[in-house]
């Protein structure tokens, strides 16, 4: 009877708290998300270690707030990007063959700011994880 009760007061604790963790769930990584119904990142591979990725941007895609664990991300067709993180907004020119080794992201936005289509090859290292954060740090944007 008394492992009865050292049960009970858990799982009431687990339901009171369970509405609290949905409205505050982490932030999405890049291939759970989508633009106007639409996922922008196609799968690859994915083992353990590494997911690999291509990612193609029309011209005014947005990938939304997302995050990602550290990355190397290979321009197969540049353009004009904007991305948007803690750090506030910044604009580049992202050239073909550019290649970029990015630390764990928590949270950004990329958009395709120019008038060409972007496709970038994304190497994710699953084993350098993102601190999670809430998906209260997004910004909100009409979809």
């Amino acid at each position: 009877m008394k492992r009865a009760l050292e049960i009970f007061p858990a799982i009431a604790i687990s339901l009171t708290l369970a509405p609290l963790a949905a409205l505050a769930a982490d932030v999405p990584d890049a291939l759970s998300v989508e633009w106007q119904g639409k996922r922008l990142c196609e799968k690859f591979f994915e083992d353990a270690q590494v997911r690999v990725v291509r990612c193609t941007f029309p011209p005014g895609s947005v990938h939304v707030c997302h995050s990602h664990p550290s990355y190397i991300a290979y321009v197969i067709s540049g353009g004009q990007a904007q991305t948007q993180d803690e750090k506030g907004i910044r604009k580049a020119d992202l050239a073909n063959g550019a290649v970029l080794n990015v630390p764990p992201v928590s949270w950004h936005e990329f958009e395709n700011v120019g008038d060409t289509t972007m496709q970038i090859l994304v190497v994710e290292k699953k084993y350098e994880a993102p601190s999670p954060v809430s998906q209260t740090v997004c910004p909100t944007r009409p979809q």
